[in-house]
């Protein structure tokens, strides 16, 4: 990609991701655009919707997630926590524009048909679940780990925790606990029903 392409497609993602942390209104492209200081035609010829820049912005924040995952030198439980810490910390540095990506589809119908922003963030995760639940003793979960972990690490759900008077800590430590006592119930509950 040329400079000059890979430039504005950067200043765009970040154009979006401030006005959707600053905006309590739906944000579009003409205003991305315009914050990100290129025409509109510029805007559409990187990307056809306000959705695609939050997907590539989404793609961008977990990739950072995937980085730290991949340089870290623990294992199992150790290693999950400070993942999920390090998306915690990710959620509050990025804020309100995190809490924007919905989807009227669920995250394993999306994960399992390779939605790209998903990836990364998947990536990220898959092994350390693995290692948490063979160290926990549980039988591989695979996707449904990372299912769990998606409900409990909601980027919504963690800025709301932090609004309602917990610090950053003390929410990535109950998320961590809360997603302990999932993947072993999830598993108990596999196994009852076998």
């Amino acid at each position: 990609m040329r400079s000059d392409t890979e430039r504005n497609r950067r200043y765009l993602i970040k154009a979006a991701a401030l006005l959707f942390e600053n905006s309590p209104t739906p944000v579009s492209l003409a205003e991305i655009a315009k914050q990100a200081e290129v025409s509109t035609a510029t805007a559409y010829r990187h990307f056809s919707s306000v959705e695609e820049i939050l997907h590539a912005f989404r793609a961008q924040v977990g990739s950072e997630l995937r980085d730290f995952s991949r340089r870290q030198t623990t294992r199992g439980m150790a290693r999950l926590e400070a993942v999920s810490r390090c998306w915690v910390s990710l959620v509050l540095e990025h804020g309100g524009a995190m809490a924007q990506m919905r989807s009227h589809r669920g995250y394993l119908e999306r994960l399992r048909e390779g939605t790209g922003y998903l990836a990364p963030q998947a990536e990220a995760l898959a092994e350390p679940l693995r290692q948490t639940t063979e160290e926990l003793g549980l039988g591989d979960l695979g996707d449904e780990a990372l299912f769990l972990w998606n409900l409990l690490f909601d980027p919504r759900d963690i800025l709301d925790l932090i609004k309602s008077g917990h610090t950053e800590d003390e929410a990535a430590t109950r998320l961590v606990t809360a997603l302990r006592g999932a993947l072993i119930g999830w598993s108990t509950a596999a196994d009852r029903g076998r």
